[in-house]
């Protein structure tokens, strides 16, 4: 039987203010974003791999697309007991169950579809919240963990397809204000955000935004992040296929007809070793190499949650090139696009005032969030210079502290006739 936790009582509220009183919390640190460059398993050192199974006891609520990274979890420990990718690892440590016995991960599933634990996923609101409730208990004041299942340290919920369908203030209201409130509730326990998976409708699509949106969330706030999303937008040598209408199958648009033709995740599969590239694995909705890379990110994701910094942090900032337009426009132009390139993955903003800090710039270009960057602009007027300031924020949280100017002038008819006619009459 389910305990059910609706509220905290005035005492609870008051000892947990004692709590922050007593021992407050030390400033946050950077954001953790696993995305699809945290997919590559053989730089996770052993020792973290070895305190991630001894440190986390993991609640993870999710339906038939979450099962993805616990299907491909469990077909990377016989891939990795027989060498794939070079591995030379201890037999069965990336081993999990649901309580960690035999020193494997402690990582318990939901109930999927049905009614008990944690059951079904982030999209059912305002279910996962009173399930997340209801299963860490009350909290505990003293450890900001729940009193139901004390152990429990980190929560993870996926989505299924709803994220589609958000509104930006319904994933707000039904998704990340709820995560925010959990996290005050529950100082002790890691709560781990994620994107919602690909639904083929591309960089323009209400899908794409959403993800964004909780992704921009997540490094403004200094939250853990496993994108689910930016995974399937790769495959393992790096190409991208977000700008051709993928989708959770892998599936793309090869030839830009509007048809998705071609399967990023079967051409290559097709063109490596099973067993020593890749393995095969039941993968809900998708491939087994989707499923092959969301394990690898999961097991970066614990590893990180554990205290492994990672390889090689990025601290650098993007490097902002190619900013269009520049010059003269012709007379009469009127509206324009502001577009620019980025040596990684990044979201961009841009005033027109300059020495503007990133944070405090209001107007984010529209089509962001990878390496192109663009915006359409109005209202331009025949004789004006224009000068836009721009500035970006990579997944890592590193924000340029310096302006890239994008600068043009819009070309003025009477004045330029008005030399013409000069011209004309010193002839």
């Amino acid at each position: 039987m389910k305990n059910t936790w609706k509220s905290i009582s005035i005492q609870s509220l008051k000892l947990l203010l004692v709590f922050f009183l007593l021992f407050p919390v030390s400033p946050a640190c950077a954001a953790i974003l696993i995305d699809h460059s945290s997919t590559d398993i053989t730089i996770i050192p052993q020792n973290w791999l070895t305190s991630a199974k001894q440190s986390l006891h993991i609640a993870y609520g999710h339906t038939s697309h979450g099962s993805q990274l616990t299907s491909g979890m469990t077909g990377l420990i016989g891939f990795a007991n027989g060498g794939g990718l070079g591995l030379s690892l201890p037999q069965d440590i990336f081993n999990w169950n649901r309580g960690g016995t035999g020193g494997a991960l402690d990582l318990r599933e939901g109930d999927g579809y049905g009614s008990g634990d944690m059951d079904h996923d982030c999209g059912y609101y305002p279910n996962w919240i009173n399930e997340t409730r209801d299963y860490l208990g009350t909290p505990d004041p003293a450890t900001g963990l729940g009193t139901t299942n004390p152990e429990i340290n980190v929560i993870i919920w996926s989505w299924c397809g709803e994220a589609s369908g958000y509104t930006e203030q319904q994933m707000i209201d039904q998704y990340l204000a709820p995560m925010s409130q959990l996290e005050t509730e529950y100082p002790g326990v890691t709560f781990v955000y994620m994107t919602g998976h690909s639904d083929g409708s591309g960089e323009g699509g209400n899908l794409h935004a959403r993800n964004q949106q909780i992704k921009n969330y997540a490094i403004q706030n200094n939250k853990v992040l496993y994108d689910f999303y930016d995974i399937e937008l790769y495959d393992p040598d790096g190409n991208y296929y977000g700008d051709k209408a993928v989708n959770d199958h892998c599936d793309y648009d090869s030839d830009g007809n509007g048809s998705r033709d071609s399967n990023w995740a079967t051409d290559w599969q097709n063109s490596h070793i099973e067993g020593t590239d890749w393995y095969s694995c039941g993968c809900a909705h998708s491939q087994a190499l989707n499923c092959n890379r969301k394990a690898y990110a999961a097991w970066n994701l614990f590893a990180r949650i554990a205290g492994w910094p990672g390889v090689g942090a990025d601290t650098d900032p993007p490097v902002r090139t190619d900013g269009s337009p520049s010059g003269m426009l012709p007379a009469g132009t009127t509206q324009a696009t502001l577009s620019l390139q980025t040596d990684e993955n990044a979201t961009c903003k841009y005033t027109t005032t300059e020495n503007t800090a990133y944070n405090a710039m209001t107007v984010t270009f529209s089509g962001t969030g990878a390496t192109a960057h663009s915006a359409s602009i109005t209202g331009l007027r025949d004789g004006d210079v224009y000068n836009y300031y721009v500035r970006c924020r990579d997944g890592a949280g590193n924000v340029n502290s310096d302006d890239f100017t994008i600068s043009f002038r819009v070309g003025d008819a009477m004045a330029m006739e008005s030399v013409l006619h000069l011209m004309l009459k010193e002839k």
